[in-house]
């Protein structure tokens, strides 16, 4: 994709390439964020409207006529491009989830699920959160470092939602795994044969196991996430099945456990590259909150998302045909300066409202507040002891599974004293 010429007698901008997959971009995809913003924040390639600008991909997420029941599809599609037949709870998963449902669906699904994923509710949690991360930083201490990903960012969400869900403790050691291959769903247009034979396998498997738990806690009900699932009602009377909980549960895990474990990696990178940010927070730990939400601004752990539009409408000047696909690059709407002043800079006092890194409107992202809470809790843990930390890595490795996703495949520290 190149950008506008210019008008007679004026330069004509260089050529702005959008290449999720190039290592370039995986590195840094922020200034060829911040060209197209410039050059064309509403732009057609690779098949679909890219949109780049927070005032766009704002009033998109906000607008209930485009459909976010995408994926569906596009596991039906590139299921049947590679010959795969047997995935009909794979089909159940993506059709039941609030992840990828609209309208009538969706409203009756969150409608249910709203009413045990409460502010208060997730308040609630932090004794758990502090009692997982307090461990992990006990032997990341005794240990004298960590590699920061592994031995911290991704076990933590794991242990939360294992232990939210009270799971027997022969499942709290496969949810990790399972997960990490069920997310390869929410990009099916990259799987391959063999993915989708691992992924089928483990939904099956991880499918199998919760309908065991759902079906003791239905009849001998305690006080975690599944027990409330199995008991909210509406009004008229309403309640999730058991293959609805079994649903919403997985998907906690898979739209929770990825990103929470790149939010708390994508900031804690921020906060070692800075070490003026850095130092405040271990002065003020009480600003752990505010540098939580300055992350998700700055290096969005979601960086994109998609839309499909079901009627004709016109985006930023341009005009958005029904049925085209658009791409909203969040990482590229959280550093639009029209919204942000100094989107740049890495700033643990600014006011970061208003950034989209958990989507926006009736698609929000569910687990905002528990990723929240966990990260700020995360950082309390590490930031109130005297210790510090130093990273160990001169080179940085970059996730390549996913390119909606972006994250670290490791952050090496060390503790010094």
């Amino acid at each position: 994709m190149t950008a506008r010429p210019g008008r007679t007698g004026e330069a004509t901008a260089p050529p702005v390439r959008f290449n999720p997959f190039s290592a370039g971009f995986r590195r840094d995809p922020y200034p060829v964020y911040r060209r197209l913003r410039e050059a064309q924040p509403v732009h057609r390639t690779m098949g679909m409207w890219v949109l780049t600008r927070h005032a766009e991909v704002q009033a998109v997420l906000r607008d209930r006529t485009f459909s976010a029941g995408l994926i569906p599809e596009l596991i039906d599609r590139q299921a049947s491009r590679l010959g795969r037949h047997d995935l009909a709870r794979i089909r159940r998963l993506a059709r039941k989830s609030l992840v990828f449902t609209d309208n009538p669906d969706h409203a009756r699904l969150r409608g249910l699920v709203n009413r045990v994923f409460t502010g208060p509710a997730i308040a609630g949690l932090r004794p758990l959160v502090t009692d997982a991360a307090e461990r992990l930083v006990r032997e990341a201490w005794d240990d004298g470092g960590m590699d920061a990903i592994a031995d911290f960012a991704a076990p933590l969400p794991n242990a939360v939602l294992s232990g939210w869900m009270a799971l027997p403790a022969h499942l709290r050691g496969q949810v990790g795994r399972w997960t990490h291959d069920i997310r390869f769903l929410l990009e099916p247009g990259l799987m391959t044969a063999a993915d989708f034979a691992r992924v089928h396998e483990v939904v099956e498997a991880f499918a199998g196991e919760l309908a065991a738990v759902v079906a003791h806690r239905r009849c001998r009900p305690g006080e975690d996430l599944i027990s409330e699932l199995l008991a909210v009602r509406t009004g008229g009377g309403d309640r999730l099945a058991d293959e609805e909980v079994v649903f919403t549960c997985m998907m906690c895990f898979v739209a929770g456990s990825e990103t929470t474990k790149s939010l708390i990696g994508n900031a804690l990178l921020a906060l070692l590259q800075h070490p003026e940010q850095d130092a405040l927070l271990r002065r003020e730990p009480e600003r752990a909150q505010d540098a939580v939400a300055e992350a998700l601004r700055y290096d969005s752990p979601l960086q994109q998302t998609k839309r499909v539009a079901t009627r004709d409408v016109e985006i930023g000047g341009e005009r958005v045909p029904a049925g085209d696909q658009v791409l909203l690059c969040l990482g590229a709407a959280n550093r639009d300066p029209a919204r942000f002043d100094r989107p740049e800079e890495f700033d643990i006092t600014r006011d970061a409202r208003g950034h989209l890194a958990f989507g926006h409107g009736m698609h929000g992202c569910l687990g905002g507040l528990l990723a929240e809470l966990q990260a700020e809790v995360a950082f309390g843990c590490l930031y109130r002891r005297p210790e510090f930390l130093e990273p160990d890595a001169a080179e940085l490795e970059w996730h390549d599974h996913s390119f909606i996703v972006r994250g670290l495949k490791r952050l090496p520290v060390s503790v010094r004293g």
